[in-house]
């Protein structure tokens, strides 16, 4: 996720969707050369905050820690902080990575910890929003931008877009909030209400919101048979990925099966509005739609570290037609999924520029059950394109009136009087 404003998102309601856990010990050690104090003199808090401190120090892609000297900030703040209680520890930590100036390398109290990772197991409770900083740098869209909202949801139902603009959350100004602030004070109890302001266009709204279960269904999908003269009239498989959850890479297999028992013979893959997940999920999708080819290079200051690529032992479907769909909702895992496809030219691109989210969070779980979520690397495609705040640019446009969901999809092809005739999604 980005450091600047213009290109990080987090999901309001389950911030965690935009976190990569796949990092977790794949980042080797920083030069140790300053020793710690001796050990006679910590406390138990000094041993929880070194612990953080380490963590930062190994993991973080920034390996001039925002211009400073990360041992000297150690001695000096083991020296000058408080750290008698849990709660002054916790502060020190906090205090600790602001000076990193990245709003997406933050600490999460055990149960914020607890809350994150069971977001990624399918369900939330909350309005059903994705959220980022604004990609313009001139002031123009002060607030909190919303990337996506989830089909079906409370924010969805009460007709919020992707760039729409929160101006307020409760009745408090997001001008300078940051987005796992916005986060917790969009989710709560089921049956709860939160009230935001929007901008949609030059239209302000004032929305009363009730909270409430949001089911993260990884996948949907439907047969879309399009009338044509002929026995070899398309028959497309339709595949809505809206995040990258636990269970994603298992149910676009499912999908594809299933579709295959009727005949398919092109797939459409439609990752508009996923604003991400799991890193990994992200990784083995790709495996399924690719005979061979890099995925995606992980990069740090000092260049290419890992290559994730596959061999094709786990592909499902290398040779259909296939067309990914995207949109300025797209970020994350899904941008990396749909910049693989097409620098491997396993699909076509349709849509809008994606959201360009080009850097990667991992999670770090301390001692006492709290943790860190911590910027370890940045990405590039499989072209070496790095589409932070760029995005990743399709082949194709689409009409603004394309459809969004399944059903919708395949009436759309199923009348030529609809937009979806007029644009040739497969060649004929």
């Amino acid at each position: 996720m980005d450091v600047l404003a213009g290109s990080a998102t987090a999901s309001s309601s389950y911030p965690h969707l935009l976190i990569s856990n796949f990092y977790k010990n794949h980042c080797s050690s920083a030069s140790m050369a300053a020793a710690p104090p001796p050990q006679g003199r910590l406390t138990e808090e000094n041993l929880l905050f070194l612990e953080a401190w380490k963590m930062i120090d190994r993991a973080y892609v920034d390996k001039s820690f925002n211009g400073q000297s990360w041992f000297r900030y150690r001695e000096n703040a083991l020296r000058n902080e408080p750290m008698n209680a849990r709660e002054e520890t916790y502060m020190a930590i906090r205090k600790m990575l602001a000076t990193l100036e990245d709003p997406f390398t933050r600490f999460l109290e055990p149960e914020k910890l607890t809350s994150l990772r069971s977001g990624t197991r399918g369900a939330l409770t909350g309005v059903g929003l994705s959220i980022g900083y604004p990609t313009q740098l001139d002031g123009s869209a002060a607030g909190l931008v919303v990337i996506s909202a989830s089909a079906g949801g409370p924010a969805n139902r009460a007709g919020i877009l992707s760039g729409d603009v929160i101006l307020a959350i409760d009745d408090t100004s997001t001008e300078t909030m940051g987005i796992y602030d916005a986060a917790e004070r969009l989710q709560g109890s089921e049956g709860s209400s939160v009230k935001l302001t929007i901008r949609s266009g030059p239209e302000i709204k004032h929305l009363d919101l009730m909270r409430e279960k949001v089911s993260l269904n990884p996948v949907k999908s439907r047969l879309c048979a399009v009338p044509a003269s002929g026995k070899d009239s398309p028959r497309i498989g339709y595949i809505k990925l809206p995040t990258f959850n636990q269970n994603a890479s298992g149910a676009v297999k499912e999908a594809i099966s299933t579709l295959r028992s009727n005949n398919v013979n092109a797939f459409v893959l439609d990752l508009r509005d996923n604003s991400g997940g799991l890193f990994p999920e992200g990784i083995e999708i790709a495996k399924i739609w690719l005979d061979k080819g890099v995925i995606v290079y992980i990069c740090d200051s000092r260049g290419v570290r890992d290559i994730y690529d596959t061999d094709g032992s786990k592909a499902v479907a290398t040779s259909e037609p296939l067309v990914v769909l995207v949109n300025k909702g797209t970020a994350s895992a899904s941008e990396i999924l749909a910049g693989a496809l097409k620098d491997n030219k396993r699909a076509v691109l349709f849509g809008e520029p994606t959201f360009g989210k080009g850097k990667i969070q991992s999670v770090f779980e301390l001692s006492d059950g709290s943790g860190l979520v911590v910027t370890v690397a940045r990405y590039e495609t499989p072209a070496h394109t790095d589409i932070d705040k760029v995005g990743v640019i399709p082949d194709h446009p689409l009409p603004t009136s394309f459809p969004k969901d399944e059903e919708a999809f395949c009436n759309c092809l199923q009348d030529p009087a609809y937009a979806c005739n007029k644009v040739e999604l497969f060649a004929r």
